[in-house]
């Protein structure tokens, strides 16, 4: 027994020395504040790369359609070394959609670095990461970011965010907060705004001074959390998490405490930490450390990983109700199965029985009959972008329209309610308030920063934004910034005012014609370009009245030998107007469906045949 207990002395000694040697924080700010970029900016000054190696800007957005539209979707784990100290950094996403991604990277971390604009200042989404924050008691660091903008305001958004700090209750030691001034394109940060500096140096101090080093016991019982979760095509599912007690060693048995309260026993076949951007093979983790592990099947997320003979699960990690919903369904229209590969109705259910495993905030239940389901998520962006990886993996589907959950509050029905902030210029306040007062939306709070822009609270019906934005960028000519953030429950606040216009539906299948389109061009607005395949029932453009008419798009010109004087009339069209995903699913009516395929997104009435509509 002896020389047993001496060993796990010398342990406990070098896990409490390990404990300095590592700092856990994520980076939490509205979207398109510089998260990612500064996330560049630390992996590359501490010395991650070799100096001719090739980086791809915003490295951490590693999924196609991050990179695509600039934002973050995942929440994703990296580490630097400064110092002899090993920093872990969460960069999570700025959209209240992925709001559970931002919950889950709080829990395993011990700080904050808050991350604002120095010209835009605190907006809602920095609200949101900020009030999750504070409830879990974590200390910040606030990083003024972008200061080489002209328009930079440092001072006064310094003093917003004092402002947003009281109103959400910070505590005394929460406001005595350390500020960095940064300019992470550059890989800046000062103590001053006009302070000379030329890295990031300040920025690593204030974490290694500000931010606690993370406390656990390594002779305690295994307690590692799950916060996240990957997949790797090797080693079968990844269970990323932080160690809150005891040690865990490369293969050691294990038992999986359930959310349902059972015990799974595995054991670890693969131990991960993270550095830069890759995978670092481990064969111990101490408390504090955020690893990856293999060999965890059917592990989910908010489960523990704990000790067979003595298992203590953790709490389970709490997440916001879902607030909007869509009905999923199988292709049933003329062109079904043309272009994709996946389109029966056990394809759909099995992709989203595997992105329930990935993405707690989303929830699935069938929907009345076998072919349907109703996908519920946490806004409209968010199911936009699972139905956008769905149609690049080759399914087909059809999605109905957005529709909001309501919950039943002693005994009146309620609605979910918005916080929206508006920033547009002067000229188009009053147009603004105009729409949102017809989506009852009640103006809280109206500010003149004196640049030409003003900002404009409203609290709004989750409803109320179906369909908003498009109508706002035409509005105010594309010069609008709208942002929302959930608010809470509201009684039930009557009708809200739908798209004022009705469609414009084929009356047969063909080829449109450019002559048919440029007959139609009164009528309205069209969607589709001469030469596209059309069927009975798909919508081709938005008409100008508010009642559906039936058109021919394919009708040619009659060829006859005698010669007429408009016969060369030149056919000048009007460009069509092209939906992508959002602006289709925004669009449509409750007796409609967007068709998505991997290579077309088809609007179209749920019952094809005219005559029984």
């Amino acid at each position: 027994m002896q020389p047993e207990v001496l060993t796990h002395t010398t342990d406990h000694s070098e896990a409490l020395e390990h404990n300095q040697t590592i700092r856990n924080i994520a980076i939490i700010a509205h979207v398109d504040h510089g998260k990612t970029t500064l996330v560049d900016a630390m992996l590359t000054q501490s010395g991650l790369f070799r100096a001719n190696e090739h980086t791809v800007e915003r490295m951490m957005d590693s999924n196609e359609l991050e990179r695509e539209r600039g934002i973050t979707i995942l929440a994703k784990t990296t580490g630097v070394h400064y110092h002899g100290v090993k920093i872990n950094i969460v960069d999570t996403p700025g959209h209240s959609d992925f709001g559970g991604e931002v919950e889950r990277a709080l829990m395993i971390v011990d700080g904050v670095m808050l991350l604002v604009d120095a010209s835009e200042g605190p907006l809602p989404q920095t609200r949101y990461v900020l009030m999750k924050a504070l409830e879990a008691k974590l200390p910040p660091i606030v990083v003024i970011n972008k200061i080489d903008r002209p328009d930079a305001r440092i001072q006064e958004v310094l003093n917003e965010v004092y402002d947003l700090f009281i109103d959400l209750d910070a505590t005394e030691d929460q406001l005595d907060f350390p500020v960095i001034y940064t300019n992470a394109k550059a890989g800046i940060a000062k103590l001053t705004p006009e302070a000379e500096s030329s890295d990031l140096r300040p920025l690593f101090d204030a974490i290694l001074k500000n931010i606690p080093a993370p406390k656990g016991d390594p002779n305690a019982v295994l307690q590692l959390l799950v916060a996240n979760l990957d997949y790797s095509e090797y080693l079968g599912r990844l269970a990323i998490g932080r160690v809150f007690a005891g040690v865990l060693k490369y293969g050691d048995e294990v038992s999986i405490a359930k959310l349902d309260g059972s015990y799974h026993n595995t054991r670890i076949t693969k131990l991960y930490s993270f550095e830069g951007l890759k995978r670092v093979d481990e064969t111990i983790g101490q408390p504090g450390d955020i690893l990856a592990i293999a060999g965890v099947e059917g592990i989910t997320i908010g489960e523990t990983i704990t000790s067979v003979e003595n298992p203590k699960p953790l709490p389970h990690i709490q997440i916001d109700e879902p607030t909007i919903s869509m009905v999923f369904t199988i292709n049933t229209s003329p062109f079904s199965g043309r272009e994709g590969h996946y389109v029966t109705s056990r394809n759909l259910r099995d992709r989203l029985d595997k992105e329930l495993l990935t993405n707690v905030s989303i929830r699935v239940e069938e929907a009345g009959g076998p072919d349907a389901y109703k996908v519920m998520g946490r806004g409209e962006l968010q199911l936009a972008i699972l139905i956008e990886m769905m149609r690049r993996e080759g399914f087909e589907l059809m999605v109905g329209k957005p529709e909001i959950l309501t919950k039943t509050i002693k005994g009146k029905m309620h609605e979910p309610v918005e916080l929206l902030v508006i920033d547009c210029p002067e000229t188009f306040v009053g147009v603004v308030i105009e729409k949102l007062g017809s989506r009852k939306g009640k103006m809280a709070k109206m500010v003149n920063h004196g640049s030409g822009r003003v900002r404009l609270e409203f609290h709004i019906p989750s409803r109320g934004l179906i369909g908003l934005r498009s109508e706002m960028l035409t509005d105010t000519k594309g010069t609008a910034i709208m942002n929302s953030l959930f608010h809470g429950y509201i009684e039930w606040q009557g009708e809200i005012a739908t798209r004022p216009t009705g469609s414009l539906v084929s009356d047969r299948p063909g080829k449109t014609t450019g002559y048919a389109i440029w007959n139609l061009q009164e009528r309205g607005e069209i969607f589709v370009t001469p030469g596209t395949e059309v069927y009975e029932g798909m919508i081709v453009g938005e008409n100008s009245r508010d009642a559906d008419l039936n058109v021919n798009i394919v009708k040619e010109k009659k060829l006859t030998n005698m010669r007429a004087s408009t016969a060369d009339e030149a056919i000048r069209l009007v460009p069509p107007r092209l939906l992508n995903l959002e602006q289709a699913i925004e669009f449509i009516r409750d007796d409609e469906f967007v068709e998505v395929t991997p290579q077309s997104i088809r609007l179209r009435k749920k019952i094809l045949k005219a005559n029984q509509r």
